[in-house]
């Protein structure tokens, strides 16, 4: 019976191991910026733009990172039907440490924006273009 037991105990903590993610996950959110990961990739919004991350992110072991995505600008006013928003690929860059990421996005164009500082577990602040 103590076999069993230990067995049991020894799967659990396996089990608990490999459900921990060495990539980011979860909702991070601050003002004017929120992302939302789900699988590895991302969601990106802010205030008047959104954008995806393509690929997981790996924070270093110093809490950097760098991931590629896209970026579309919005535009104010309502949107009309048929408009297209021009997306572009982005660099998303920042730290992560403990509970803080700071964000960096950078275009291909070689615009930048940021720094967003998020939270993780906490909702995002936008103030959505008029």
């Amino acid at each position: 019976m103590k076999r069993l037991v230990v067995a049991f105990a020894a799967l659990g903590t396996t089990g608990m191991a490999l459900a921990s993610s060495p990539f980011l996950m979860g909702v991070w959110g601050g003002q004017h910026a929120g992302i939302a990961f789900q699988g590895g990739l991302a969601e990106v919004k802010f205030d008047c733009a959104a954008g995806s991350i393509d690929e997981p992110v790996y924070p270093a072991k110093d809490g950097t990172f760098t991931a590629r995505g896209t970026f579309r600008a919005g535009a104010t006013g309502p949107v009309k039907v048929g408009q297209i928003f021009r997306s572009q690929p982005a660099t998303y860059s920042g730290t992560v440490k403990k509970h803080v990421m700071t964000l960096s996005i950078e275009l291909e164009d070689g615009t930048t924006t940021g720094p967003f500082t998020l939270n993780e577990s906490a909702p995002s602040q936008l103030t959505r273009c008029l």
